[in-house]
């Protein structure tokens, strides 16, 4: 069993919803995001989202434009986050998911960046714009490594897109919320739980959601119907606010208590 797998098990075992933040690796620094990924797993997050900042993020809405531009100004590259993961896993055994697009992670290469991506200590890789029907290397690559390559699905998946993305998964299987970008919202969809309960019909993997998850209403809502919750926007924007790492540390503390 992956290290992913074995924390939505574990999440599970205990009856509650997997905690999944993200952050934006590089924002405020690449030292600082080793420091705020241990302090989000002090607060239970059960893995933790890396995202490589690119130039160009269709996925995401403008808090995390704003965290990728930042860090990219400031010269983070997927091999800074490679280190940024190794430092991380040498003081935490907190699984560590890839989030990226296709760009920066093909620039490397399927081989290499397995390679690397294990060797730092990464159980998994998520590219958000790699089509499925297109993701053969890749997975092969990433299975060579026991690494898990993670998909998403969204609203307007068609069936037979459900099945392959299912059957391409490990780990756990990323179900988008909404068409869209990510970003705070004040409900999850009410389509929701019925598109998760069809989408169990083409995986067993664990289902997180993700895309607008930012207040306790919607993480207690998700718990009915889903395995964990991904929350991007709702971090990141506190990192936006707050450049003083004691200050930003409890503030991000006082965020997660809100969720959960």
């Amino acid at each position: 069993m992956s290290r992913i797998a074995a924390a939505f098990a574990k999440a599970r075992q205990a009856r509650r919803i997997a905690f999944i933040p993200y952050l934006t690796a590089g924002d405020p620094s690449i030292e600082a995001t080793v420091d705020l990924a241990l302090v989000l797993r002090g607060c239970g997050a059960d893995l933790i989202e890396l995202g490589v900042p690119f130039s160009d993020p269709l996925a995401d809405g403008e808090v995390i434009q704003r965290a990728a531009a930042r860090a990219l100004a400031r010269g983070t590259t997927l091999e800074t986050v490679l280190e940024a993961a190794a430092r991380i896993r040498q003081m935490s055994d907190v699984p560590l998911l890839l989030f990226s697009y296709l760009n920066p992670l093909l620039r490397m290469g399927w081989p290499r960046l397995a390679q690397a991506a294990s060797a730092a200590g990464v159980d998994g890789v998520l590219a958000t714009d790699l089509p499925v029907e297109e993701a053969d290397d890749y997975i092969a690559a990433l299975g060579e490594k026991n690494l898990d390559p993670v998909f998403m699905a969204a609203p307007t998946t068609a069936q037979d897109r459900l099945d392959a993305i299912g059957r391409a998964s490990r780990g756990f299987l990323y179900y988008v919320t909404r068409a869209g970008v990510t970003g705070e919202r004040a409900t999850l969809p009410p389509e929701t739980a019925d598109r998760v309960r069809r989408l169990r019909q083409s995986t067993s993997l664990p289902i997180a959601l993700g895309f607008g998850v930012s207040d306790r209403e919607q993480v207690r809502q998700a718990g009915e119907f889903a395995d964990g919750v991904v929350v991007g926007s709702a971090l990141v924007r506190v990192v936006e606010q707050c450049s003083e790492p004691a200050v930003l540390a409890e503030r991000l503390k006082r965020r997660v208590a809100e969720l959960f």
